[in-house]
């Protein structure tokens, strides 16, 4: 762990909070390093499970005593791996799951342990949503800090769109509640600037009236028409309709014929969020781009857009690259097609979100997430066996992705991986950056959040 721990103060550690103290020793210990990626196999020096606000404050103030390093972990799906370091302490806050439901007041307080599904599934009880992103099992803390791009982006906007207050515990142990008139700067910085600026432990977000919806999957072969066809619908639908379209080789899925097993396909994630009726209108023109292999898009409750969690333990190992497009056209569609069948992975993936909407009603220096303007979110991916095929998945990726890009640079600091200190620079363009870099500089001088996506403090205070 560090220079001066010591097992007394651990001991002193296990006595003050309220949660419990996981350390190598205990039986416990494998399961709560368990990240949700596979091929990472990290062993930190204790696990805080903390149970509320003070002892938050408590791993903090402990972690800077000591001199270690200190990871926080939500949902436990960094892709970076950021959740669980080596000889780190893990604040782990997953078992900080109070939620309230203001249904007149349409606000929901949440505590950041829960994640997407939890908070999704209770307020859908009451005909409401808070747009977070495309997978139940996310921690809401992490997501929020980033940005949140999920089914409701074109509708409603990103999450920190919607989000009203926040708790959040500083680097000295102080805990701030910050919005739009207090600590204004800091609540600017941790809509988008992740995890850098402290530990959020609650959430004020907005609610919007979203009862059933036309949602679900529809499945299309794989050709460059298709591709391309399918993004222009997207981007000339209503703002009602948020799509995500995964290009890839068909898994065996029980409602894909076998004929189609490992051919192309476009595995469309489909949201209407409005009248259900006037959203069959909207999504035929998807439908007409190619017969369909699967068509599942149907009124349901908005909930049910997030996929079942794996069973077992699936825990995959992949690589990925993320970048905005401002172009999309036939040829791009065309490698993406080419590329696939380059690809030797399990599984590959050019993933294509159509933004625009909500996204780009706010203003480029609203929040921290500054990329308001572009045009389209891509994500390159594959799914591999074992880490020691990583390099080789990692050209593929690599080369498809720079086949498609052009323009200005940019990408989704929620969807980085280890990339280094430029990417991450990517994530924050134009004057956001040095803000931010300002803002690091008040409220952690000393980078005692720096396992994340990493903005250092100004050299100069700011």
């Amino acid at each position: 762990m560090a220079r001066t721990d010591t097992t007394s103060s651990i001991s002193g550690l296990r006595a003050d909070l309220h949660g419990s103290v996981i350390t190598p020793d205990d039986e416990a210990y494998d399961e709560a390093r368990t990240l949700f990626y596979g091929g990472m196999d990290r062993h930190p020096a204790l696990i805080a499970k903390v149970a509320d606000t003070a002892d938050v404050a408590r791993v903090v103030s402990f972690a800077k005593a000591v001199d270690a390093p200190l990871a926080v972990r939500s949902g436990g799906h960094s892709l970076a791996g950021h959740s669980v370091v080596d000889d780190s302490i893990v604040l782990d806050i997953s078992a900080m799951r109070a939620l309230e439901i203001d249904v007149d007041g349409r606000t929901a307080r949440a505590e950041t342990g829960l994640t997407t599904g939890e908070y999704t599934t209770a307020a859908a009880a009451h005909g409401l949503a808070t747009g977070f992103g495309d997978t139940g099992s996310v921690g809401i803390g992490g997501i929020t800090l980033g940005g949140g791009v999920g089914f409701l982006a074109r509708k409603h906007g990103l999450t920190i769109d919607d989000l009203l207050a926040a708790e959040v515990v500083t680097a000295d142990g102080e805990v701030l509640t910050v919005d739009e008139a207090s600590h204004p700067d800091l609540f600017w910085a941790i809509r988008g600037g992740g995890g850098n600026f402290g530990v959020a432990t609650r959430f004020r977000f907005r609610l919007h009236e979203v009862g059933t919806i036309l949602g679900g999957i529809l499945i299309l072969p794989a050709t460059a028409e298709t591709i391309a066809g399918f993004v222009a619908e997207a981007e000339a639908a209503p703002d009602e309709l948020t799509t995500i379209a995964n290009v890839m080789t068909a898994p065996p899925m029980p409602f894909v014929p076998e004929e189609h097993h490992g051919k192309p396909i476009v595995l469309g994630m489909v949201t209407y969020a409005g009248d259900p009726e006037v959203g069959e209108r909207v999504v035929a023109p998807l439908r007409d781009l190619a017969e369909p292999i699967a068509d599942m898009v149907r009124p349901i409750s908005y909930p049910e857009m997030y996929m079942p969690d794996e069973e077992g333990e699936f825990h995959p190992i992949g690589v990925l690259q993320n970048m905005f497009l401002d172009e999309f056209e036939g040829s791009d569609a065309q490698a993406i097609v080419d590329g696939l069948e380059d690809s030797t992975a399990m599984m590959s993936v050019a993933q294509l979100r159509v933004l625009g909407g909500a996204v780009s009603r706010e203003s480029a220096d609203a929040t921290a997430y500054a990329h308001r303007s572009r045009r389209m979110m891509v994500n390159i991916g594959a799914i591999f066996e074992s880490p020691e095929q990583r390099s080789t998945h990692r050209a593929w990726v690599d080369g498809l992705a720079s086949s498609l890009r052009r323009g200005a640079d940019g990408t989704y600091v929620n969807f980085l991986e280890e990339e280094g200190p430029a990417r991450v620079r990517e994530a924050y363009p134009g004057d956001t950056w040095d803000r931010l870099r300002a803002i690091k500089s008040r409220y952690d001088p000393t980078n005692l959040f720096a396992l994340n996506q990493n903005i250092p403090p100004a050299e100069d205070g700011g």
